[in-house]
């Protein structure tokens, strides 16, 4: 893992667009500045891209996200067919190995998936709040990670989707630790399957 990878806090900033289909993020260490991974959906089909523009099937829609290091080196992958009900996302490691997903939950007031390792077994629960964009990471009473929505101003918040996400690592959450991949990948996923 890259050192820069390694540390707990970061802003998750989503590329700003007023007509865009792709779900494109740059992740930041938030004392340097410096971008520490890029997330692009580099083969977003033809179909699917015209489906995102509309509110009703967007939520819908598949979706194939690369998480890499700035020399290209690729972190983890994140991978959703088409949901109608609930989604069910599988994530794959730098050696295209599945490491884990996330299953939706039905029914939850604020938003709701459960963490799941490769053999399909809960290893946290993400849980967010009705009140606003806050969501923690719990393994029963312990908090593993903790993202809250960052303002960017009026203006980008009401003319583009963008948004900006702070990720918290909870110093226990070591980076050898599968369930930081996973974090990672739930994080970006927050948006696409609890919040659009």
């Amino acid at each position: 893992m890259t050192p820069s990878l390694s540390k707990n806090t970061f802003l998750v900033k989503e590329h700003i667009g007023m007509f865009k289909a792709a779900n494109n993020f740059d992740i930041y260490d938030p004392e340097t500045g410096t971008i520490v991974a890029q997330c692009r959906e580099p083969k977003l089909g033809f179909f699917t891209r015209m489906l995102r523009f509309d509110k009703t099937y967007k939520k819908m829609t598949p979706f194939n996200i690369e998480v890499r290091t700035p020399g290209g080196e690729l972190y983890i992958r994140v991978q959703r067919g088409v949901s109608f009900f609930r989604s069910q996302v599988k994530v794959y490691d730098g050696e295209e190995r599945e490491i884990g997903g996330f299953r939706q939950k039905l029914f939850t007031i604020g938003g709701s998936f459960d963490v799941l390792n490769k053999e399909g077994r809960a290893v946290c629960t993400l849980k967010g709040k009705w009140t606003g964009w806050d969501f923690r990471f719990m393994y029963g009473k312990e908090e593993l990670a903790h993202v809250t929505k960052k303002w960017t101003g009026l203006g980008k918040e009401m003319f583009t989707s963008a948004d900006n996400y702070m990720l918290n690592i909870a110093e226990g959450v070591t980076p050898e630790n599968p369930i930081r991949k996973l974090i990672f990948a739930a994080v970006l996923c927050i948006d696409m399957v609890l919040k659009e």
